[in-house]
């Protein structure tokens, strides 16, 4: 994946998720086609930790299934930091298990400008993938 488009209302909501969920670290899956997202699946955060963020497997397979039948595929993971910027960590690294999809963070660290970086990992390397918030809507699903 060479770019990750995310319309407005999507990078909307990933952003009112991790203010709700603040002081742990929100994530959820982003779904879509060639590189622009369609969906968004909010998870929950089973470690309800704020340096942390496991996905509950449960939910996780759920979305999977949804994803395949809709004819989608799975273009993100993402995950919040609520009070860092919008970097890997060394554990997001190191957790990055799923292959051939981006690694997003939306950082709440400027809570006035939300911030959203994406990063492909293999091998353990990140290398940062261009994220582009669109101004207007696409016309897509949304899940919970």
């Amino acid at each position: 994946m060479l770019k990750l488009d995310i319309p407005i209302e999507i990078f909307d909501e990933a952003v009112a998720q991790a203010r709700a969920e603040a002081p742990i670290e929100a994530c959820g899956i982003l779904a879509g086609i060639d590189g622009t997202v369609r969906k968004l699946y909010k998870m929950t955060n089973i470690d309800k930790s704020s340096i942390h963020c496991m996905m509950d497997p449960a939910e996780q397979f759920q979305v999977v299934k949804d994803i395949r039948s809709a004819g989608l595929k799975m273009l993100a993971i993402y995950h919040s930091h609520p009070a860092t910027p919008a970097r890997l960590s060394a554990e997001d690294i190191r957790l990055a298990l799923t292959p051939d999809v981006a690694y997003v963070i939306v950082s709440l660290q400027n809570a006035d400008k939300p911030e959203v970086k994406g990063f492909l990992i293999e091998d353990g390397n990140a290398t940062e993938v261009p994220v582009k918030v669109l101004q207007r809507s696409i016309g897509r699903g949304r899940c919970r």
